[in-house]
């Protein structure tokens, strides 16, 4: 199969999963997806970050059918609630106030397509995230050295992350928005497969 042979298509402009990416060699191109993503609250996190992920893929596919295209969505989860991206610094500390001294799930669902070749694999990674107990002041100090309103949940694990967190459960790379051992897991399937 010629996609094989060619760099994935990551459908996103994340910095820090290009990064993933090109730390794992894995050879990619970056085609932006324009997909609206779902935010509706009534759906179980897995399902919403897997529907995301799908969506963008899908988005990026049908420019280039013969390839295999990479979507990818992360969220924080707790307790039933749902953190995305924050939308200014005051919504920044607030849900750095609600996670401070907690447990926490980050889930990635991840989309591989290639819509010529039937291939269509859909999947979600959870990493449990632990932080540390947070005053007022470190949580603003956090948010002055890490600037994190382009990152779920108001964190980056790979931004000063230890500062803020106390322990994590599950795949490192995940938390920074692509579970990287499962992704090879998939490409060597299909490789094997095609």
């Amino acid at each position: 199969m010629s996609y094989l042979f060619e760099p994935i298509i990551l459908a996103s402009a994340s910095p820090r999963r290009a990064e993933l990416l090109r730390d794992a060699f894995i050879p990619f191109e970056i085609c932006p997806s324009h997909a609206e993503e779902i935010k509706d609250s009534d759906c179980t996190a897995a399902f919403l970050v897997k529907k995301n992920a799908l969506l963008k893929a899908m988005d990026v596919a049908k420019q280039y059918p013969s390839r295999l295209v990479l979507g990818a969505d992360t969220i924080v989860y707790r307790k039933g609630k749902l953190y995305g991206k924050p939308m200014n610094i005051h919504d920044a500390k607030g849900m750095l106030e609600e996670l401070q001294g907690k447990m926490h799930q980050v889930i990635t669902g991840v989309a591989l397509l290639c819509l010529d070749e039937g291939v269509k694999r859909v999947f979600d990674v959870v990493t449990d995230v632990e932080f540390k107990s947070l005053s007022l002041k470190q949580i603003d100090e956090y948010i002055d050295l890490a600037n994190p309103l382009d990152m779920a949940g108001a964190y980056g694990i790979q931004s000063y992350g230890g500062l803020i967190i106390e322990k994590i459960k599950g795949s490192y790379s995940n938390v920074v928005g692509l579970p990287l051992d499962e992704l090879r897991e998939v490409l060597d399937e299909l490789k094997k497969r095609f």
